[in-house]
């Protein structure tokens, strides 16, 4: 079967193919993946969700009249009667017929919801990944940059220990529980290589864990207390 460009099609012919692909039985396979590909998934619900609607009104009005014509006949008596009997096959032909195509387009309906919630899950999972990557390299880069510092021995800035406590307060879903992790015990688990620790790095480290308990984050240079100045000293106090 050719398949046609759904892009290029009005709404007419696009609801003849989307019912003609409606029940499994009679579905091409490349034709019904591209009914229900991300591109076009939203206009095959949207117009069996309308041939839906409209079969529906369909049975509640024959269903409506075929009760209005049996009052009728009633009156009527044995005539009437007669009528509504020889009358009843070719309706519920009818019914039963409409019922059943009200039946595959809502099953339908709802194998295109259920695969429209696949694809939508999947583009979050995908988005998530990449947000989850984008944290862990830049947790990565952190714990370069506090590491750098621990190294040097430089004085480090109210800014830097700022920056480097949100490795304890932001946290990730880890594991089958989903439970918040800090970053940085996913950067000491999970996000980085586990190497052996020479003495040089083992002082790094320690260096790294008294930055890390600095009161209240704040910088060594805003801690200890402030000693007196005298000018002079004509006191005798130290200066």
């Amino acid at each position: 079967m050719d398949v046609p460009d759904l892009s290029a099609i009005d709404d007419d012919q696009f609801e003849d193919i989307a019912i003609s692909q409606a029940h499994p039985r009679s579905r091409d396979p490349e034709l019904w993946a591209l009914l229900a590909s991300p591109e076009h998934i939203d206009r095959t619900r949207t117009i069996l969700t309308n041939v839906h609607a409209r079969t529906a009104a369909a049975l509640r009005r024959r269903k409506a009249e075929r009760e209005q014509f049996h009052l009728d006949c009633h009156a009527r008596g044995a005539q009437g009667k007669k009528e509504w009997f020889e009358s009843r096959p070719e309706y519920e032909k009818w019914r039963r017929g409409a019922a059943g195509f009200h039946q595959t387009v809502q099953t339908a309906i709802s194998e295109l919801s259920k695969i429209q919630r696949s694809q939508n899950r999947a583009v979050t999972n995908q988005g998530g990944h990449a947000a989850r990557d984008a944290l862990r390299k830049l947790a990565v880069a952190v714990h370069r940059h506090q590491a750098r510092h621990a190294k040097s021995g430089e004085v480090a800035a109210q800014e830097d220990y700022e920056l480097w406590q949100m490795l304890d307060h932001l946290t990730v879903p880890c594991g089958p529980q989903q439970e918040p992790t800090t970053l940085r015990t996913m950067l000491d688990f999970y996000w980085t290589d586990v190497d052996m620790v020479s003495d040089s790095e083992e002082k790094q480290t320690a260096a790294e864990r008294t930055m890390r308990q600095a009161p209240a984050g704040r910088s060594a240079r805003f801690t200890g207390t402030p000693r007196a100045r005298h000018i002079g000293n004509d006191k005798g106090l130290a200066s």
